[in-house]
């Protein structure tokens, strides 16, 4: 009998696909065999738990670079560690584009921060200037890198991007063969909205979910959504907040465009009263897309069953409580437009959707494993990610479904002071990580070592290749 260097032995083995009992064979880092009877060097004795997939999480800020020259507060060390407390593995974070500078300086400073991680690791890019150098030459640069996903912002100040600058964008990403991922929000009707209530005399947290209501969100999908289709780019809507704007990208879906779309647990555990606190305890809860009513979580949990949401990210972008650098930087008296908006996620993410989704049996095991890892690696083209079978890497998360624990901020290990998720009750738990069939976390100890994350460069797929339709069959502006 064939001898592995290591097995994973006796337990429930959960892919998107299914669950059965077995075992899994590893060897230099891979998943060889997925059987029954497999002998090892050595064995991990996964009896009574879930063996599933390493998480993969398509959605994190993490060390991102500010234009003054300071950084995110979270590290790629403390970031990994939360992730592989949680029983994620993989990561896609943001390099950031400045206005009115080239992508390649700040490029290559967030490849040098990125290099301590522990987690494997890519990047998408953020456009915020698509000028006609960048749409010339960079794009293409970072497409050959193995950076093959465009980040977009249709609000925020300085990320904001026009239309113009957006179909610009859309059009270099085809030609080039990269995804979009697009955040919706319509810039103009916040920026009003934000003038009046602060001219009212409304300021405090919770008025940032007035300043931005479902129709601001809705009618930037579509209109992200129409303009990808008119150059026929595929594209991802990032946080959707609820089952209206989901129903704009099932619309879409249905007439052939290629448009994915994620949420993330902010979304499905928290709500628009949690900013409606005492002082400025509401600014815990900040982000954006805000939080929206009591109801819209069980219409977004419809919208994951029928398959029209198919990844669930964190969206983690920590900024700390106290202190001046994170929530407080404008002050304790801030109003809701100067508070950061954001919230720490990578460690509580896959916990939040077991114990919520499977737990509840709102989604199966398979549905947690489909868009906490299968999908978000297929869709960003991580080829060795998010599944378990022969030739992937032995990404590995064991799962006792029956644990039951409350989150509390130090149980997350990230650099934040704070989680949202303070004293949540949870059913499920991960109690062993492994990245590359080595163990990086047992029962919420850590001990991987900084730097032995690696890069993975994405090449050319078939899911995000242009659908071939183009409007009255013009193409030429988009190969130009």
């Amino acid at each position: 009998m064939i001898d592995y260097e290591l097995v994973i032995a006796g337990g429930t083995v959960v892919t998107g696909d299914g669950q059965f009992r077995g075992d899994i064979g590893i060897d230099a880092g891979v998943i060889a065999a997925v059987g029954t009877g497999l002998r090892g060097v050595a064995t991990i004795d996964a009896s009574g738990l879930l063996v599933m997939p390493g998480g993969v999480d398509t959605h994190c800020h993490v060390e991102q670079l500010r234009s003054d020259g300071t950084t995110d507060e979270e590290s790629f060390v403390t970031a990994s560690t939360s992730a592989f407390v949680g029983g994620t593995t993989t990561a896609i974070t943001f390099s950031t584009q400045f206005k009115g500078r080239p992508i390649g300086p700040s490029l290559a400073d967030y490849r040098a921060r990125a290099a301590h991680a522990m987690m494997d690791y890519s990047f998408h890019q953020i456009i915020t200037d698509p000028t006609d150098e960048v749409i010339r030459d960079e794009i293409r640069a970072l497409v050959a890198e193995g950076i093959r996903s465009l980040k977009v912002f249709l609000t925020y100040d300085p990320l904001h991007v026009d239309d113009r600058g957006f179909l610009r964008i859309l059009a270099a990403a085809r030609r080039h063969g990269a995804l979009v991922t697009v955040h919706c929000e319509n810039y103009a009707a916040i920026g009003w909205m934000t003038e009046a209530l602060l001219a009212a005399g409304l300021t405090a947290p919770k008025y940032h979910a007035w300043s931005r209501p479902v129709m601001v969100e809705r009618e930037a999908t579509y209109r992200a959504i129409a303009l990808a289709e008119l150059v026929d780019q595929p594209i991802q809507i990032f946080h959707v907040s609820c089952s209206e704007v989901a129903e704009e990208i099932a619309r879409a879906q249905a007439r052939g465009v290629k448009v994915w779309a994620e949420t993330c647990p902010q979304y499905l555990t928290l709500t628009e009263s949690d900013m409606d606190r005492p002082g400025f305890e509401g600014a815990k809860f900040m982000c954006s897309p805000a939080p929206r009513g009591t109801d819209a979580a069980e219409g977004l949990w419809a919208q994951i069953r029928r398959g029209t949401i198919d990844v669930v990210s964190s969206d983690h972008s920590g900024y700390g409580f106290e202190g001046t650098r994170g929530k407080r930087i404008a002050g304790a008296e801030a109003s809701f437009r100067d508070i950061p908006n954001g919230v720490p996620g990578v460690g509580a993410r896959m916990m939040l959707m077991f114990s919520e989704g499977v737990a509840t049996g709102r989604i199966t095991a398979s549905e947690f494993v489909r868009v906490t890892a299968t999908n978000p690696a297929r869709l960003f083209g991580l080829t060795g990610k998010g599944r378990l079978e022969p030739g992937a890497d032995a990404d590995i998360v064991l799962w006792d479904a029956g644990r039951r624990s409350i989150i509390t901020n130090a149980a997350m290990q990230h650099a934040i002071d704070y989680t949202p998720y303070e004293g949540r009750a949870m059913t499920g738990m991960p109690v062993m990580t492994l990245r590359r069939g080595v163990v990086v976390m047992r029962d919420g100890v850590v001990t991987a070592e900084p730097g032995t994350g690696r890069f993975i460069p994405r090449g050319p797929y078939d899911l995000i290749e242009p659908s071939g339709r183009v409007a009255n069959g013009f193409a030429a502006a988009l190969f130009a």
